[in-house]
């Protein structure tokens, strides 16, 4: 039995539960190489009898299939082009993955947008609100479909949104900086981030709510992890002024201590993923590999703020999530 722990990696999850994992499809978006993401496909990759990894950049997607099928050969990986900053391309993407033959068992919004100066998409939404929230809203909307191709009698298909202790940070939820129009002016870029991933825990809520037991939801904080997001250019700055990132780059440990390698980071994605003593637990928060309800956030508790919150993005995207 798996004993969740700090330093629990992915790869010790994925084989605790290999014959959960084993027969399984699963979508993961955000599988750049250096990403928990990508490991998390890799771990899974291992067991699994599909992996879809999606990212906006085909030659990234190539890379990272060709570095799972180097350790892995015989895995299944199918590769997916999704730019979740747009509404028409998540459409598109999803139409695809409505034409394969499999049902799909798990999705995984993993994916997020850097962490950076204000940035509007192509449907005038700031970026870190629609990569981070409204795109993958529409994505599991869309799927929602295959997902539920893939009920038994003895099992319920798993969606899994990551989200992160920053989520608490903020004192109360502002639910017009998530699903109101963007303003430059009062923008912050860890303040978005913060919303966003309260979104991705209030949304987790609100799907197992809405589905009446036919999807399990679930959201998770990966833990302090140094990735390619911490890498990215307009971004290292900003993490250095709040002290996250010292003057080299490097992960500080002056302020932050409990910092995780991406493969511990991966972990409590695979957790949520397969792990069937969650099965009585939708819309679960997890954290170090285990149920963690008491450290979400009150304003992330909310069921009312989570139906609010459903029923304006659902505007946003100008459909109803039925199921």
């Amino acid at each position: 039995m798996f004993r969740p722990a700090f330093s629990s990696t992915g790869e010790e999850v994925a084989n605790t539960f290999a014959q959960e994992i084993q027969g399984k499809n699963v979508l993961i978006t955000g599988t750049s190489v250096g990403g928990i993401g990508f490991e998390t496909a890799r771990v899974i990759a291992k067991h699994a009898n599909l992996i879809i990894i999606t990212g906006y950049d085909s030659d990234r997607l190539k890379v990272s299939e060709d570095a799972i099928k180097k350790e892995t050969p015989s895995a299944n990986i199918r590769r997916l082009v999704l730019d979740l900053s747009s509404l028409v391309e998540v459409r598109k993407a999803a139409a695809e993955v409505n034409t394969y033959p499999e049902p799909l068992h798990v999705l995984i919004n993993n994916a997020a947008a850097p962490i950076g100066p204000f940035k509007l998409t192509v449907d005038n939404l700031e970026s870190q609100t629609a990569t981070d929230y409204i795109g993958p809203f529409l994505f599991t909307k869309l799927l929602a479909p295959k997902l539920l191709a893939a009920s038994t009698g003895s099992y319920v298909p798993r969606v899994v949104f990551l989200s992160s202790y920053g989520h608490a940070l903020i004192p109360e939820l502002d639910l017009n900086k998530i699903v109101g129009k963007p303003d430059e002016a009062k923008y912050h870029p860890f303040y978005a981030y913060a919303h966003m991933k309260a979104a991705s825990v209030l949304i987790a809520i609100e799907l197992s709510k809405r589905s009446g037991g036919r999807i399990n939801a679930y959201s998770l904080c990966p833990g302090q992890v140094y990735t390619n997001m911490h890498q990215r250019e307009g971004s290292i700055e900003l993490f250095q002024q709040i002290g996250l990132l010292d003057t080299d780059g490097r992960p500080s440990t002056e302020k932050f201590d409990a910092w995780k390698t991406i493969p511990q980071g991966a972990a409590t994605t695979v957790v949520a993923a397969f792990d069937p003593r969650l099965n009585d637990h939708p819309g679960a928060y997890l954290s170090n590999g285990a149920e963690a309800n008491k450290e979400r956030a009150a304003h992330s508790s909310d069921p009312a703020n989570a139906e609010k919150l459903w029923n304006q993005t659902e505007e946003i995207i100008g459909e109803k999530f039925t199921f």
